[in-house]
């Protein structure tokens, strides 16, 4: 059994404007920098591998919060491709009905954007990934106790987190989500061998103390 927690990047411009990132390469705003610097990882993750999306928002936020320890950037863990709508805001596209916009209640696995991804789509890289971590093994962590699982952190997208999130709870992208990913917060996991996820935390997430 690996212990496994997500995170979501740091804050960008287009956050703040309510713009779709997508795959698009934003990059972390001066705030979003300050932000993270005055914050740090949980007690019982400050030792994680730390893996991240290859866009550089996640990248950063890893690095920044990881110190000096490297960083494995894998495209699996990219955002959820929005197509045409990338760069749009999603409050646009819902004020417009010709759009084809849906309010993530109403996705089911198979929504996609114009020219985009599913969130199914993104649920297959994904679980790849996790297999391919599931079978890794066990490896010792730093001050942890021989034979216990290695924990793993992955900086990524809203995207990506919705999907594992999902797989963990049980939710099919249709109702309400189990739970909103908020900023800041650690969302943990544990993981199978045979690649299922489980919620190994509370609905709110475990928040990233001050330094």
């Amino acid at each position: 059994m690996i212990r496994l927690a997500f995170l979501r990047h740091g804050v960008t411009g287009w956050n703040r404007e309510g713009r779709i990132q997508g795959r698009t390469d934003i990059p972390l705003d001066g705030e979003g920098r300050q932000r993270l610097a005055r914050l740090t990882l949980p007690d019982g993750w400050r030792d994680a591998v730390l893996h991240a999306s290859p866009l550089s928002r996640a990248v950063e936020t890893a690095e920044r919060l990881g110190g000096a320890r490297p960083v494995r950037r894998d495209a699996r863990l990219i955002e959820m491709d929005w197509g045409a709508w990338e760069g749009l805001r999603g409050v646009d596209l819902r004020a417009d009905p010709a759009s084809g916009y849906r309010d993530l209640e109403d996705w089911g696995w198979d929504f996609r954007p114009p020219g985009g991804e599913s969130p199914a789509d993104v649920r297959d890289r994904l679980t790849g990934w996790l297999a391919e971590l599931a079978g890794g093994g066990v490896v010792p962590s730093p001050g942890a106790g021989e034979g216990q699982p290695q924990p793993h952190l992955v900086v990524t997208h809203v995207g990506v987190m919705r999907v594992a999130l999902a797989l963990a709870w049980g939710w099919d992208f249709r109702g309400p989500p189990p739970l909103l990913v908020k900023r800041d917060r650690l969302y943990a996991m544990t993981l199978a061998a045979d690649g299922t996820l489980r919620p190994a935390g509370g609905v709110e997430g475990e928040r990233l103390p001050c330094v």
